[in-house]
């Protein structure tokens, strides 16, 4: 049993991490083997994801402390969050991707900035290519017509080279080899 003063350092805690996220989702853990559950955070900690599971009461006071609202009281099942910090797309896409293999997880919703998000919602988010995805797409969106511009370039001069030859081959040839 928690003490009083535990509970609000969890609070307090929890409020802290959920005022400086970037997305936040909730899933359902209950009958996720520990073995599991120890793979999971490992991948979200690898990428930077907080993986909380508390009462939903501490949860609940947490979120009102950061100034969100959300009504997880009423979430079914045994409740855990995932934080994020950096990307708001990452966490809904690792834990989308585990509850595909596992039916012992689900996402039950989600926060995104301060915005409650449903299940549907999260499911949508998961779905969006990550941000560094997005960044390689811009950088080849950018670079096509640069590139393209350069083959028109080398294309011309190809062209250039290729009259110059025939210039050359149509010209008589000296027996010591120099045009006349």
């Amino acid at each position: 049993m928690q003490t009083r003063k535990q509970k609000e350092v969890i609070v307090k805690d929890l409020a802290e991490k959920l005022k400086s996220s970037k997305a936040v989702v909730f899933s359902d853990y209950k009958g996720l083997s520990v073995k599991d559950m120890t793979t999971l955070r490992k991948e979200l900690l690898k990428e930077g994801i907080d993986f909380r599971v508390a009462k939903k009461t501490l949860m609940d006071l947490a979120l009102k402390d950061a100034k969100i609202s959300a009504d997880i009281i009423k979430m079914e099942g045994q409740l855990a969050m995932a934080i994020s910090q950096n990307d708001e797309v990452l966490a809904a896409k690792i834990i989308a991707r585990t509850a595909k293999g596992n039916e012992n997880i689900k996402i039950l919703g989600g926060i995104l900035g301060t915005k409650f998000l449903q299940k549907e919602e999260v499911m949508a988010l998961s779905a969006l290519p990550s941000k560094e995805e997005l960044l390689a797409k811009l950088v080849g969106t950018l670079n096509a017509p640069i590139s393209g511009f350069v083959n028109v370039l080398a294309g011309n001069l190809r062209g250039l080279v290729n009259v110059l030859k025939a210039v050359a081959d149509s010209k008589p040839q000296h027996p010591h080899g120099v045009l006349e």
